[in-house]
């Protein structure tokens, strides 16, 4: 018998126990902004692009994957790996978090507040995106994971249901949808080739995935085969919400050339469109998905991106790893998801400080190089045990998400330095 069989058999939780923390990361990356970018692609290529949704869902898995490994392997956080390549880790990741939080913050209740305002009118959007901040708050204070997760799990039924419905209703080309999956670029969509595969799922939540594994319990190699399973399923399932997404986008606006807006107002646009040609009830359905993606990603990044903060601050005070302090509950969790909670509700009533919008682009853009890259060098050194270290594949996997993420990364500069 294999080691690796001897130390899966023991104490691996069933097979068929796949809501977990992939669906989590999965659901809590795919937010109102990725879908409305999905549906301008359907809306601008039909489904010339089906083949990058294919695309991003497997590099999301290699890194997805890669995160859970580096955590099982070796019992340590994704944030104790980094720090043992250098102080350089620290010194980009601790502005970026908390930047990237006081602008996710304002962005992810105005999000939801958008989707609550269509559906209830009498409260204005930023009243909304306050009651859905705090109320975030209120259900991951605690760090109790198995509330959290169940409450995602909810979210994303009612996100697939409605995408769901929504693809069924336009009656879809299956002749033109299966072409889709042969890769072609159009002319001028090398960019959009490149932000859809790179938009499938998630950016800082992704590094999160080890921390709810942590939370779930899956805490040794005996967990490595249970983890893959739930990548993969959760990762399927976005594919297939992803798809329906293009799908809508592609017989819905391509065909009738509609235009829809950027940001999260699409979402608002599409819902007018379903129940122009539907009736209003197609659109009120498609606003309460709208508001399950916005709010799956408000209480997954309250609770995952805390769970980072909590690790990141306790290296820093030199606490041990398994300080509780560190985790959960402690005091660095809980001011992380106030931090996200109250000071971005000035910008729902102030607007968005150019040079933060700006801090923030450049240093999100560089996000998904340094997880790629970083997962690449703790993989395949002697931080991690032999038999869990990256094979030929996974190498080869993972080098193109990091082209690919470097190449997305020039692009984001090069908008930002032409005030795009």
């Amino acid at each position: 018998m294999s080691q690796e069989t001897s130390q899966t058999s023991p104490e691996a939780p069933p097979r068929w126990s796949i809501i977990g923390p992939g669906l989590v990361v999965a659901a809590t990356g795919v937010g109102a902004a990725d879908l409305v970018a999905t549906l301008i692609a359907g809306s601008k290529y039909g489904y010339l692009l089906l083949w990058c949704v294919v695309v991003g869902c497997v590099m999301k898995i290699v890194l997805v994957e890669g995160a859970g490994r580096y955590s099982l392997a070796t019992g340590k956080t994704i944030f104790e790996g980094w720090a043992s390549l250098g102080i350089w880790t620290s010194i980009y990741f601790g502005p970026y978090i908390v930047i990237w939080g006081f602008v996710y913050g304002a962005a992810a209740m105005a999000g939801t507040g958008l989707a609550l305002h269509a559906l209830f009118p009498f409260l204005a959007v930023k009243w909304w995106g306050i009651i859905s901040g705090v109320l975030g708050l209120v259900l991951v204070f605690s760090g109790r994971y198995g509330l959290f997760e169940k409450v995602c799990a909810a979210l994303v039924g009612l996100m697939f249901v409605t995408m769901m419905l929504a693809a069924a209703l336009t009656l879809p080309n299956l002749g033109e949808l299966l072409t889709g999956l042969v890769p072609r670029i159009p002319d001028g969509g090398l960019v959009n080739v490149l932000a859809l595969a790179g938009g499938v799922g998630g950016t800082i939540t992704l590094a999160a995935y080890g921390y709810w594994v942590r939370e779930k319990g899956w805490s040794t190699p005996a967990h490595m085969r249970v983890m893959r399973l739930d990548n993969v399923v959760a990762y399927v399932v976005t594919g297939l919400f992803v798809t329906a997404t293009l799908i809508v986008g592609a017989e819905l606006l391509y065909s009738a050339g509609i235009a829809v807006e950027t940001g999260d107002q699409g979402m608002l646009d599409l819902s007018g469109v379903l129940a122009d040609r539907y009736g209003r009830w197609a659109g009120k359905i498609f606003l309460v998905g709208f508001w399950a993606a916005a709010m799956s990603s408000l209480i997954g990044v309250w609770n995952g991106v805390s769970l980072m903060f909590a690790d990141f601050a306790g290296h820093v005070r030199k606490l041990p790893e398994d300080d509780p302090e560190r985790g959960a509950g402690g005091l660095a969790y809980k001011a992380y998801i106030c931090w996200l909670t109250f000071p971005p509700m000035i910008m729902l009533f102030l607007g968005q400080p150019v040079w933060l919008i700006l801090a923030y682009g450049v240093l999100g853009a560089f996000f998904m190089p340094f997880l790629a890259i970083t997962l690449l060098w703790l993989l395949n050194t002697d931080r991690v045990p032999r038999q869990w270290r990256n094979k030929a594949l996974s190498n080869i996997a993972m080098v193109l998400c990091a082209l690919a993420f470097v190449a997305l990364t020039v692009n984001e500069l090069l908008k930002i330095i032409r005030g795009e």
